[in-house]
């Protein structure tokens, strides 16, 4: 099912053996638009103390109570790699992550899809980088990994002009791939809400905080109407990709497909 981001922010979290907080954040893949970590508060657990916690981890969610499940005990998350996450998350830091839960990486090998195209990471270990892509990823961190808190609010810039911006994301609850930009349009046209597939983005400017889309002004102001008040449904999203003319990650027979490499823009 698709979900906002937004109204998972603040859930509680429970591991195996009890309480483990609260979700503050989630870091997404800006290459492959899925959500690699989960920020965990765990303020009530031990004093002022976020870890992050894979997808793999993941256990279904208890929407009605708002409270997130995870498959690790709190001793397992109290001892795993430390980190400041007032830094870039390093390459090194995410090995060292992997390899203590014993859990594959999602980069997999150099050139390689990773994972997140599926409907769940895989079971078994993945590759690390190559030793010569290492030292540049170690040094600065990965370029790759943003964090919703840091991308709302960022402008969104059509063909010909200013759109709105990054209002929210919504995210696939089982791949945990991103489907949806969520735009707000108010300071530019009547206050609209408007779904956006991020790849249909042609660049992301990270330093002017600005997210470049290959769509129009009138394109955005006829598109199907959206209810933020209601889940986004599979009805929709074929109203969607019909009217922008793209092809859908999903099938003709609602099954997922990946069009990452299909729909890539340049």
């Amino acid at each position: 099912m698709l979900r906002s981001v937004t109204e998972i922010v603040g859930y509680g979290l429970s591991a195996e053996d009890g309480d483990l907080g609260s979700v503050d954040d989630f870091y997404f893949d800006d290459d492959r638009w899925t959500i690699r970590y989960l920020v965990a508060e765990a303020g009530s657990f031990w004093k002022d103390h976020r870890v992050l916690l894979s997808p793999i981890a993941f256990r279904q969610p208890d929407w009605a109570t708002h409270r997130f499940h995870v498959a690790l005990t709190r001793e397992k998350v109290k001892n795993s790699p430390s980190i400041d996450l007032a830094k870039p998350v390093s390459r090194q830091y995410e090995r060292d992550y992997y390899q203590y839960y014993g859990w594959p990486a999602y980069w997999g090998p150099p050139g390689g899809p990773g994972w997140g195209e599926g409907p769940f990471p895989p079971t078994t270990v993945g590759s690390l980088p190559a030793e010569e892509d290492r030292a540049a990823l170690e040094e600065g961190g990965d370029p790759h990994l943003r964090s919703v808190r840091e991308v709302s609010g960022y402008h969104i810039v059509g063909l010909d002009g200013e759109l709105g911006h990054v209002a929210d994301f919504i995210v696939d609850d089982e791949t945990w791939a991103i489907r949806y930009l969520v735009v707000d349009t108010s300071n530019w046209w009547m206050g609209k809400k408007v779904l956006v597939a991020p790849l249909w983005a042609s660049a992301i400017d990270w330093s002017q905080r600005k997210v470049h889309l290959v769509l129009n002004r009138e394109s955005i102001k006829a598109c199907p109407e959206w209810n933020s008040e209601t889940p986004v449904n599979r009805e929709y999203e074929v109203r969607l990709y019909d009217y922008y003319g793209r092809p859908a990650y999903f099938g003709d027979n609602g099954g997922s497909q990946d069009t990452n490499k299909e729909i890539r823009l340049p």
